[in-house]
């Protein structure tokens, strides 16, 4: 996708950030944001009248959480990429995020440039975090190995395959096992990483630095 066409909605309640993005990116042509929402509800209707390529989604928001919002919206547009944006820098916030779609994540300190490098990322479908956010997952994961899901040599095989794109019967020539054993490993993988589809499979993977 060209980067003059990128086009964003920001949705955040508090009317001095929203200013601040919008200042933020202004000054940037490869970004045109389309509109600002203050609530949830606002954003979803906004959605229906004018698609966008990326949403810049405050976790907090008056009318409902920003992590339900964005399954919402996830569900309904799924080519929409969504870049979560919160003061908070919590495992379990930013992983919750992950399993219902997100395709980033970054604190609300973040400069013009390292906005636009996330809007850049999800766009050309890689996940982004703010370094902070990198930082606080690794050191989680170090404290709390617990956290991370074991998974056999044939399971990383299958995972690193997966995060390639490869379809399942790639992925059964490449390995020289049956397309039934890499389903059953695709299986296996989702449940261990509690999610329903390979693209949050990926996402909390790369979350966890597996792949």
């Amino acid at each position: 996708m060209s980067m003059q066409h990128i086009s964003l909605l920001i949705v955040d309640d508090h009317p001095v950030v929203l200013e601040g993005m919008k200042a933020l990116l202004s000054d940037n042509a490869s970004v045109t944001v389309k509109a600002c929402c203050h609530d949830g509800d606002s954003a979803l209707g906004f959605l229906t009248e004018v698609s966008v390529d990326v949403v810049l989604l405050d976790i907090n928001l008056p009318d409902m959480s920003g992590i339900d919002l964005c399954k919402q919206i996830k569900q309904l547009y799924p080519r929409t990429h969504i870049i979560g944006i919160s003061n908070y820098n919590e495992r379990s916030m930013i992983t919750k995020m992950l399993q219902n779609g997100a395709n980033g994540y970054v604190l609300k300190n973040a400069g013009a440039e390292e906005i636009i490098d996330a809007i850049r990322s999800v766009v050309n479908k890689k996940v982004y975090f703010s370094p902070e956010v990198q930082q606080s997952l690794f050191e989680a994961a170090l404290h709390d190995p617990m956290n991370l899901p074991k998974l056999t040599r044939r399971e990383q095989e299958v995972l690193r395959c997966i995060a390639e794109g490869k379809t399942t019967a790639e992925i059964g020539e490449m390995l020289f096992i049956s397309p039934h054993t890499v389903e059953t490993h695709r299986r296996n993988l989702m449940q261990k990483f509690e999610v329903s589809n390979a693209a949050a499979l990926i996402r909390v993977a790369t979350q966890y630095q597996l792949i």
